[in-house]
């Protein structure tokens, strides 16, 4: 598997609701454990994935071509 650079720098929606949800929930434990033990690793990796969950862009998926936002053809129809 290659790594795009220049993908990785394409703002395209590429994380789901559900990760989203996931993102943020998962920044913010790592934010408030980083103010406790005064780590800032853990303060960069909690705001990076805050940022991303927020925004609905990573750009490590867009390097790697990833996706995992739902089509608009795989919708479920309802009946």
């Amino acid at each position: 598997m290659s790594f795009d650079f220049k993908r990785m720098f394409k703002f395209e929606h590429n994380v789901g609701d559900k990760e989203k949800k996931y993102r943020i929930y998962g920044g913010a434990a790592l934010f408030v454990l980083s103010v406790v033990t005064a780590s800032i690793f853990l303060l960069v990796v909690g705001c990076a994935l805050i940022a991303s969950g927020f925004s609905g862009f990573c750009p490590v998926y867009g390097g790697l071509g990833k996706n995992t936002c739902g089509t608009a053809g795989s919708a479920p129809s309802g009946e």
